[in-house]
């Protein structure tokens, strides 16, 4: 297994994992603050591929455009959903049910990239899956709930979250500069005819650091991180770090935010380290992905 590639994914996830804690200092409604991350990201992506000096390296490929093209719309997607779901459900629930995404990256990238399950990594996941629905509770599932919309505007989320994620393993050619500097780029153009500029009038200089910061580091450098370790790993140790995520974003829950979990809840984020820890141990590399997976230089 590539070290490197797990560390990577390992820091983006815990980054990301605060995004609901600061989204929420932003003072801006999903679709504005999707587009100042867009707008930040690509600046700061757009200069790190001229810095390093991979736009003069890049090999340009129809397919890989097609494929970081639907990357960014199904990206874009994920996250106004996810703001949507945070605006009006608890960042547990919300990302509780974003992280439903790995279960469905597992089953269809076993179809996909023909990575077979073993016995081991569906005992994992499954832990991973019941202790996610142990957080959620039973109140999260009752239709009648006013947060019965947030928790849809969530599952979306996890669908085109599990869309990025398999789109984004399948770009190889691509340097990780480009695809993600091409993608905030794409973002921005499908947002702007939609902003409305106006609720930017109003913010507080703390909530434009707020708005910048989840740009530059929650969206640039995660991004960075994430799209370059996912093609050096298999789908089912992706779809396992991705719970470091989840993870974060509860402990900051609990100790930011007054959150305090109930017994089942606890119960849920133990399964959930547990099938982590366990699917790590567990997974290991044929030596047909050896011989696959050579290292790409960024």
């Amino acid at each position: 297994m590539n070290k490197i590639a797990v560390l990577q994914l390992s820091v983006a996830m815990a980054i990301f994992g605060s995004v609901g804690f600061f989204s929420e200092r932003t003072g801006l409604p999903a679709l504005e603050l999707v587009f100042v991350r867009c707008i930040c990201a690509a600046v700061f992506l757009c200069a790190a591929w001229m810095a390093t000096g991979h736009f003069k390296r890049e090999k340009w490929d129809v397919r890989e455009a097609m494929l970081i093209i639907f990357c960014a719309v199904a990206n874009l997607l994920n996250w106004i959903f996810l703001f949507k779901s945070f605006e009006l459900i608890s960042v547990t629930i919300a990302i509780s049910l974003y992280h439903l995404a790995p279960i469905i990256v597992l089953i269809i990238g076993s179809f996909i990239f023909r990575e077979k399950l073993s016995l081991y990594s569906i005992l994992a996941i499954s832990l991973c899956f019941i202790g996610t629905l142990l957080i959620m509770g039973t109140d999260g599932f009752q239709s009648s709930s006013p947060e019965w919309e947030g928790i849809m505007y969530g599952i979306i989320a996890a669908f085109f979250y599990a869309a990025t994620m398999l789109l984004g393993k399948s770009i190889t050619k691509t340097s990780v500069y480009a695809t993600t500097f091409l993608q905030m780029l794409i973002g921005f153009l499908l947002l702007l005819p939609f902003v409305d500029f106006h609720v930017y009038t109003t913010l507080h200089a703390s909530q434009w650091f707020y708005t910048v910061l989840t740009g530059i580091v929650h969206t640039g450098v995660v991004y960075l991180l994430f799209f370059n370790s996912i093609r050096h790993l298999p789908t089912n140790v992706v779809s396992f770090m991705i719970f470091v995520d989840p993870a974060v974003a509860i402990l900051l829950d609990i100790l930011l935010s007054g959150f305090v979990p109930d017994m089942v809840q606890i119960l849920g984020i133990s399964l959930i380290f547990l099938g982590m820890i366990y699917s790590l141990r567990t997974t290991r590399p044929t030596g047909k992905e050896v011989m696959q997976k050579r290292p790409h230089t960024m």
